[in-house]
């Protein structure tokens, strides 16, 4: 999955004064210093726990977080904006991203005005020091699916998917076991042991522990790869919510500082895919050193990373009620830059996003450029996200307006053109080709002989998918799984079509899940197929990796997604398959073949996310409550659209 991240700087290249981030990216010509010395320390920055097994630096500690109870039964406004007040400024002391460091605290002003701080310029990736400056929250969030002020979680799923989750009361698991079984205790055990520090505080997990294997970058903290364990922190009986508002803040300061791929700087709102904690020998001090994608395969930035942290962000604020991190100027400006970046005006005649290979968990070659579903849905729910958590003042009444458009044309597109069942399968089949009107009913002048045989074979009766790619004269009619799971969440799918999701798994149940859950993706490439699409990929062999592996970490996503639509049975059903095996076979990250009988050929063991994920998945089934901070309900402003068409003959 990944790939390693260069460690240093190269030989002669050191920091160099420029603008912030809001000031433009950009090489000033000055020739740099000599290069720092830096050696990684991702091993001394793990611990067991929440303390850092070495120091090095003391630091203030971070004084502690809102009580999600404490805040839902405040007693008045009032006295909530004072504590939060308090609080924000004696953070200031240590915290990274509103840190005031001397020689920059003229320009505090300006960031309580939500300007970019003045900042020091450095090389792509590289991350000395953090400053911004806390502004008192005006407003709390309007979150439509808040949990009720009583805490006791009412979760509603959607009307129509008949789901037995009314009124449900968390305190009903009050009695379950803190930690559960011993597979759960070894999960947590060994969550705990992946945590990075920086500074003396958690930032984040590392991708994998495996002893027996080298590092290459899976001793780096992936945003994507974090969100699972984020959210596990976030559901556990006793919450963890320190460790997620560090990532936030800390990926957040990562993206304000300049991306440079060879002699082209990304755009301002790209998210890192990954970081690292180093230390510099000379000035004794730790340093982060983050990678946009100049060191993974075929140099692609992630596109998903930006979207998996406004979702988290999101979770945060839903879980703790801690309203004031999202409306810091810093955050809000964040949250602006990633928008930006895909709300931009173009050539676009699709509200879809057009994306290169490799942008997002498949991040290698494996044919899902053009506008692939996971990306289409990851930005449905971002969407969806940033209409509740962007404040309107100044700019941001006009954006939310730009994405409450861009939500509407998307969930259109993306449910007319992208559904597929037996019905719509047997209307391409029939197609007329070379439409030249306004009318036409090919409207991307499809081929029908371009339907693989196995289609016909896979779709049931009853049931229906998101397929994977829909772009001119082309249909990517391959089942994956992350992009229709996130649509069921984001309620991007309506009812039915959830409904006819889960159908579709439950009725290709040996295929979708076999021995060990997940497949990522279905059926494999092979043959003459696989060696043009995948370039020959040997890591990327049919039912291997990316290419039909099965991923134990997709478990949370189908655990959700069952929940929402009133399946829990089916959740547990794979979740009795993941106990059988996965803490014995050493928590791989993929498992090979048809049926996903093999542990991967190049699987790492102690994979973090696969351990969060099974987790996640247990907090779920314990407390269906949990959902309600990673899901939407439908929104009603967004007309259904018919998913038939009339024939063109």
């Amino acid at each position: 999955m990944h790939e390693p991240l260069e460690e240093l700087l190269p030989k002669g290249s050191a920091p160099s004064p420029a603008a912030a981030r809001n000031s433009g990216a950009g090489a000033d010509g000055k020739s740099p210093p000599e290069s720092v010395p830096v050696v990684d320390v991702g091993a001394v920055s793990v611990g067991r726990g929440r303390a850092p097994s070495v120091s090095l630096e003391n630091v203030d500690s971070l004084p502690p977080l809102p009580d999600p109870a404490a805040t839902v039964a405040a007693p008045s406004a009032s006295s909530e904006r004072q504590d939060t007040e308090a609080a924000l400024k004696s953070s200031t002391s240590e915290f990274g991203e509103i840190e005031m460091h001397e020689q920059n605290r003229d320009s505090s002003d300006s960031v309580r005005d939500g300007d970019a701080e003045a900042a020091v310029e450095k090389p792509s990736g590289w991350v000395e020091e953090e400053e911004a400056s806390p502004e008192k929250p005006s407003r709390k969030a309007s979150f439509c699916h808040d949990i009720s002020d009583n805490v006791k979680a009412t979760i509603r799923p959607c009307p129509s998917l008949s789901a037995n989750l009314n009124n449900y009361d968390s305190a009903e698991d009050a009695s379950a076991p803190a930690n559960g079984s011993p597979v759960m205790e070894e999960a947590w055990e060994r969550l705990n042991k992946s945590y990075v520090f920086y500074k003396g505080k958690p930032v984040g997990t590392l991708a994998a522990m495996d002893p027996n294997a080298d590092a290459l970058n899976y001793n780096q903290v992936f945003v994507r790869d974090f969100v699972p364990s984020g959210l596990a922190c976030l559901m556990k009986r006793d919450m963890e919510p320190e460790i997620v508002k560090n990532f936030l803040l800390k990926t957040l300061h990562l993206q304000g500082w300049e991306k440079r791929i060879d002699n082209f700087t990304l755009g301002e709102g790209v998210m890192p895919a990954s970081f690292k904690v180093g230390f510099d020998l000379q000035d004794r001090k730790e340093r982060l050193v983050a990678d946009f994608g100049g060191s993974a395969i075929g140099r692609v930035a992630p596109v998903d990373s930006g979207f998996w942290w406004i979702i988290l962000l999101r979770s945060y604020t839903k879980c703790t009620h801690d309203y004031s991190l999202a409306d810091l100027p810093v955050v809000q400006k964040g949250m602006k830059l990633i928008l930006n970046l895909c709300l931009s005006d173009g050539f676009d005649t699709l509200p879809t996003l057009l994306c290169a290979d490799g942008c997002s968990m498949i991040d290698r070659r494996m044919g899902v450029y053009g506008y692939p579903i996971e990306i289409q849905a990851l930005f449905y729910f971002a969407l969806r996200c940033a209409q509740q958590l962007l404040k309107p003042e100044r700019d941001g009444k006009e954006l939310i307006e730009r994405i409450d458009k861009r939500i509407m044309a998307l969930s259109f597109h993306f449910r007319k053109y992208y559904w597929m069942d037996h019905t719509q399968l047997n209307i391409i089949y029939r197609y007329k080709t070379e439409e030249y009107s306004d009318t036409a009913v090919n409207k991307f002048n499809v081929i029908p002989e371009s339907i693989p045989d196995w289609v016909f074979d896979f779709m049931p009766l009853r049931g229906g998918y998101f397929i994977g790619n829909v772009s001119p004269a082309r249909m990517d009619f391959r089942w994956f799984l992350v992009g229709n799971c996130i649509a069921i969440l984001s309620s991007l799918a309506t009812p039915a079509q959830a409904t006819a999701i889960m159908e579709l798994i439950e009725d290709r149940w040996e295929d979708l899940i076999g021995e060990m859950p997940l497949k990522i993706t279905y059926p494999a490439l092979e043959g003459h197929e696989w060696r043009i699409v995948t370039g020959c990929d040997p890591k990327n062999t049919r039912w291997s990796y990316h290419n039909g592996g099965s991923w134990p970490v997709l478990l949370w996503l189908l655990t959700a997604a069952c929940i929402k639509t009133g399946r829990p049975q089916t959740a547990k059903r794979a979740i009795e398959l993941v106990e059988k095996r996965l803490a014995k076979d050493g928590w791989p990250e993929y498992y090979d073949g048809r049926s996903g009988r093999y542990i991967g050929k190049q699987a790492r063991k102690y994979q973090t996310w696969s351990i969060s994920g099974y987790l996640i998945a247990k907090l779920m089934i314990e407390n269906p409550a949990n959902i309600s901070i990673i899901s939407f309900e439908e929104d009603k402003k967004i007309s259904k659209p018919r998913l038939t068409r009339s024939t063109s003959f």
